[in-house]
C-alpha cells in the first residue's frame, strides 16, 4: 500500500494543477449532496422501529389517546393569593384560547382551566363543566376556582399547585418534531400577553419532548457556531507556529475537505442527520489536523535546515523533500489513522442505529482525511512559489541556532527526553500510583442521564424544569400501564383497590409527586354522588356500583377523556406517573419500586403490566447505548491492540502502545467518578473518542524512536533525535488541539462544553503519558525491546 500511495503522490505532485482540479471537482460533487439533507433531531430514533419498547411505546399512545406534551407554566409566588386574581386568570385564560389555534396542538386534548373538567355533585346529581370560564368577575370568583381545583384530587398538583400559587398547562402536540416551533410561538403570544398589562406572574416552558426538540435545533445551530470558531483558533495557533498563512491554510483546506466529503456521502447515502450526526464536523476537524501539523512540521524543518545551507541561496528541493516527509511519516499516520477509525468503527457493534451511522461515517471520515493530508498537502506545496517558502521555518523552531524562542523550546524537548531516561522508575511508580487512584475513581461513576441536563444550568428550559417541579406533582410523565386478559377486567373494585394501593406504594418513592388513575376518578364520583361525603372518597364495593358511576361520568362529561386513563372495553388501565425528575436514575428508582410490589404483590385476574412514556423510553435507549458504548470500547481497545502487535511486529511494543490509552482512558474517567459528573449520554459517545485519539502520539513516538534507533549510535543519542522534531510535533498538536477546542466551552450545550473538555483532556494526558511514561519504560525495557 506504501508503494502504491507514494507512487500517486509522486505523480499528483508532477501534475499539481490537474490533482488540485481533481479535489475541487470531488469536493464539488459531495457539497452538490448538502441541499438533499433530512435533518433528525427525535432521540426516540434512538432505538430502531422495530425495538420491542418502541412498539409498546407506539401501542400505548394509540390504546389511550397519548400524545407528546408541551408544558406551560405560570407561577406568582409574589401574591398572596398566586395566580388566582380575575386578571391573571384571565390572561391564562387568553392564553389558553390562543394556543389552541396554533398548527400542530391538539386542542381537544389542552390541560388547562377554561378547558379541562372538574366534578361536582349536588342531590345525587353529578355535573362535569370546565373549571373556569373565559371571564372571572371578581377575587372571590378567583378563588372559587383555586379551592375547586384543590378539592379535586384529579386536579390537584397536576393543573393546580398543591400551594394554590401556579397553574400549568399541558399542550399535547400532533408531532414531537414540531416541539421547538410550537413552544416559540407560545412564547410570543405570551410575550404578547404580556406587553398588553401583566401582573407579578412568571411563565416558564418546558417538557421533555420540547426539551429533546429544542436540544437537537440548538445542536444544528451550534454547529455553524462553534466549530467555525473552533477552526478559526486552530488556525491562528498554527499560524503562530508556523508563520506561514498559505501552508497552515492548506491543513485548515484539509479539514474542510474532509468535513465536506463526509457530510455529503452520509447524506447521499440517505441516512438523516440526526443529533448525533451533526457532530461529526466537530469530530473530524481536529483528526484532520492532526496528520497535517506532522507533515507540516516536519517538512518545517527539512526544508529550513536545507535553505540554511550555504550553497542553498535560501531555497530548497521541496518536490524531494514533501516526499521524503510523506515517506518518514507513512507509516506512523496510516497507523494512527486506523487505530481512530478503529475507534469510532466500533460504535457500529452498538445497538443504536444513529450512533452506529456515527462510528461508521467518522470511521471513513479519518480514512478521507489521511488519504487527503497524504495527497493534497504534497501537491499544496508544489504549487507555493520558492518566495512563499523562502522565509518557512525560519523563525519557528526549525533547530537552526540564533533564535532565543526556538533554542528554549529545543532545550526543553531534550530535558524532558533526559528527564524521562534519567528518572524512569520514579515515572513508572508515580503512574502506576496514579492509574491505581484513577481505578478508584472510576468505581464512583455513576450511570444517570437527563436530556434536560444537556442544556446549562442557567437555560429558560431548565429554570422551567426546576421552578416547575417544586411546584407541582412533576414536569417528567411515565405511564404504567394494566393489561388484563378480557374487557371488563379492570372495573371490578378488586382491580380498582389493587391499583389504588400500588400508587400509593409508588408515591412513596420521593421523586414521584402525582400518580392518577381510573381509580381516582371512580373515588371522586362515588364521592360527589354521595353528598361529599369524606368516608364516600373510596371503590365501591360492587363492579354493578362502579359501572353505573363510570356510565354517569360519560353521559355527563367527555368520554374521551376517560379514555386516556382506561379503554373503552375496560381491559386495560393506564396509571399517569409523575416524576420531578427525568433522571434515568430516578426512572429506575420507581421501576424497582413498581416490581418490587409486583413480586409480593402479584395483580390480580392475570393482569400483566409495562411501562411506557418518553421518560421510560429515554432509559431504554440511554441504557442500550451506554452500556453499548462500553462494549465497543473494549472490543475496539482488542482491535487496536491487535493492529499494534503488527505494526510493530513485537507483542512487547504493542502491549507498550496501548499504555498511553490505557492511562488516558483510566485518569479521564476516574476525574469523572471523582467530581460527580455522571456517565451519560455524551460521555459514552467521546468514549470512542478517547480510543481513537489517545493512542496516536504513543504510535509516532515509537515509530519514530525505532526508526531513529537504527540510525543512531547509541540510545541516549536516540532520545535526543526523537525529543527534537518527532516530539515537537507532538508538542504542537498537543498544544493545537487542546486550545483549538476553548470555544466549545462557552457553548450554552453540555455536549458541545464536554467535547471541548475532552479533546483537552485527550491531548494534555495522552501526550504527556507519551512523552514521559513511553520513554521512561522502552529505556527499562532496552534489553528486551533491541533499543540498547
Amino acid at each position: 500500500m506504501k508503494s502504491l500511495l507514494l507512487k500517486i503522490v509522486t505523480h499528483a505532485i508532477a501534475r499539481p494543477k490537474t490533482a488540485l482540479a481533481l479535489f475541487v471537482i470531488a469536493t464539488v460533487i459531495f457539497l452538490a449532496m448538502v441541499p438533499r439533507i433530512k435533518i433528525d433531531t427525535d432521540p426516540e430514533n434512538m432505538l430502531s422501529p422495530d425495538e420491542p419498547v418502541r412498539i409498546a411505546q407506539t401501542q400505548v399512545k394509540r390504546d389511550f389517546a397519548l400524545h407528546d406534551s408541551i408544558i406551560v407554566g405560570i407561577v406568582d409566588d409574589k401574591s398572596s393569593t398566586g395566580v388566582f386574581t380575575p386578571e391573571t386568570l384571565e390572561r391564562i385564560a387568553a392564553l389558553s384560547y390562543e394556543i389552541v389555534k396554533i398548527d400542530g396542538v391538539i386542542a381537544a386534548d389542552l390541560l388547562s382551566p377554561v378547558t379541562t373538567d372538574d366534578i361536582s355533585g349536588d342531590g345525587g346529581m353529578l355535573t362535569i363543566e370546565p373549571l373556569m370560564g373565559r371571564t372571572v368577575i371578581d377575587e372571590a370568583a378567583a378563588l372559587r376556582v383555586r379551592d375547586r381545583a384543590l378539592a379535586n384530587p384529579i386536579l390537584k398538583d397536576m393543573l393546580v399547585s398543591g400551594d394554590g400559587t401556579a397553574v400549568l398547562l399541558s399542550v399535547p402536540i400532533k408531532e414531537k418534531h414540531e416541539s421547538h416551533r410550537i413552544s416559540t410561538e407560545i412564547a410570543r403570544i405570551i410575550d404578547e400577553i404580556k406587553a398588553g398589562g401583566a401582573g407579578t406572574e412568571e411563565y416558564h416552558i418546558t417538557g421533555l419532548a420540547v426539551a429533546e426538540d429544542t436540544f437537537g435545533v440548538e445542536m444544528f445551530r451550534q454547529m455553524g457556531i462553534s466549530a467555525p470558531l473552533a477552526g478559526l483558533l486552530i488556525f491562528l495557533i498554527m499560524l503562530f507556529f508556523f508563520r506561514s498563512f498559505a501552508l497552515v491554510a492548506s491543513a485548515m483546506i484539509v479539514a474542510m475537505m474532509t468535513v465536506i466529503w463526509t457530510t455529503g456521502a452520509l447524506i447521499g447515502a440517505g441516512f438523516s442527520m440526526h443529533i448525533m450526526s451533526s457532530m461529526i464536523p466537530i469530530f473530524l476537524m481536529p483528526i484532520a489536523v492532526l496528520d497535517s501539523i506532522h507533515i507540516l512540521s516536519d517538512f518545517h524543518t527539512r526544508y529550513a535546515a536545507e535553505a540554511a545551507t550555504p550553497s542553498s541561496d535560501g531555497k530548497a528541493d521541496k518536490k524531494a523533500i514533501i516526499l521524503s516527509t510523506v515517506d518518514e511519516l507513512f507509516t506512523p499516520m496510516f497507523f494512527t489513522s486506523l487505530t481512530s477509525a478503529i475507534g469510532f468503527g466500533s460504535l457500529i457493534l452498538t445497538p443504536i442505529p444513529p450512533v452506529r451511522v456515527f462510528g461508521a461515517f467518522v470511521a471513513l471520515g479519518i480514512v478521507l482525511a489521511w488519504f487527503i493530508t497524504i495527497v493534497f498537502i504534497p501537491v499544496f506545496v508544489t504549487l507555493l512559489s520558492d518566495s512563499t517558502l523562502k522565509k518557512f521555518g525560519s523563525d519557528t523552531g526549525n533547530g537552526t541556532p540564533g533564535n532565543n524562542s526556538t533554542d528554549r523550546l529545543k532545550r526543553f524537548q531534550l530535558s524532558l527526553g533526559r528527564f524521562a531516561v534519567t528518572h524512569s522508575k520514579k515515572i513508572v511508580v508515580v503512574s502506576l500510583i496514579v492509574f491505581g487512584v484513577s481505578l478508584f475513581g472510576i468505581t464512583k461513576t455513576e450511570v444517570n442521564d437527563n436530556p434536560t441536563r444537556w442544556f446549562k444550568h442557567s437555560h429558560p428550559i431548565r429554570v422551567a424544569e426546576r421552578v416547575l417541579n417544586s411546584h407541582f406533582g412533576g414536569t417528567y410523565m411515565a405511564y404504567l400501564v394494566l393489561t388484563a386478559p378480557e374487557p371488563g377486567v379492570i372495573t371490578r373494585p378488586e382491580t380498582l383497590k389493587y391499583i389504588e394501593s400500588l400508587q400509593a406504594h409508588m408515591t412513596d418513592v420521593d421523586v414521584v409527586g402525582k400518580t392518577t388513575s381510573i381509580t381516582d376518578v371512580v373515588k371522586k364520583v362515588s364521592y360527589e354522588l354521595n353528598d361529599a361525603a369524606d368516608e364516600m372518597y373510596r371503590v365501591p364495593d360492587t363492579s354493578k356500583a362502579v359501572a353505573q358511576y363510570l356510565f354517569l361520568y360519560e353521559m355527563s362529561g367527555d368520554a374521551d377523556d376517560l379514555y386516556h386513563l382506561v379503554d373503552p372495553e375496560y381491559a386495560k388501565a393506564n396509571i399517569w406517573v409523575q416524576l420531578k425528575s427525568g433522571d434515568n436514575k430516578e426512572m429506575k428508582r420507581v421501576e424497582t419500586a413498581a416490581a418490587a410490589y409486583f413480586e409480593k404483590n402479584p395483580p390480580p385476574f392475570g393482569i400483566k403490566t409495562n411501562w411506557a412514556g418518553l421518560t421510560y423510553l429515554n432509559v431504554v435507549w440511554q441504557d442500550k447505548m451506554v452500556y453499548g458504548m462500553l462494549k465497543s470500547l473494549g472490543s475496539g481497545a482488542v482491535l487496536v491492540f491487535i493492529v499494534m502487535t503488527l505494526l510493530f511486529r513485537s507483542a512487547l511494543i504493542g502491549a507498550l502502545s496501548m499504555i498511553p490509552l490505557t492511562i488516558t482512558v483510566a485518569f479521564i474517567y476516574g476525574i469523572i467518578g471523582y467530581v460527580g459528573k455522571f456517565y451519560d449520554m455524551p460521555i459514552a459517545v467521546l468514549s470512542a473518542l478517547t480510543l481513537g485519539i489517545s493512542i496516536d502520539f504513543a504510535i509516532h513516538f515509537a515509530e519514530r524512536t525505532r526508526r531513529l534507533r537504527t540510525e543512531s549510535g547509541s540510545w541516549a543519542e536516540t532520545v535526543d533525535r526523537v525529543f527534537d522534531e518527532p516530539v515537537r510535533a507532538i508538542i504542537r498538536n498537543m498544544v493545537v488541539i487542546s486550545l483549538g477546542f476553548v470555544p466549545l466551552f462557552f457553548s450554552p450545550l453540555v455536549p458541545y462544553q464536554t467535547v471541548g473538555f475532552f479533546f483537552a483532556a485527550i491531548m494534555a494526558v495522552s501526550g504527556g503519558t507519551t512523552l514521559l511514561l513511553l520513554p521512561a519504560l522502552m529505556n527499562i525495557l532496552k534489553g528486551p525491546l533491541r533499543l540498547k
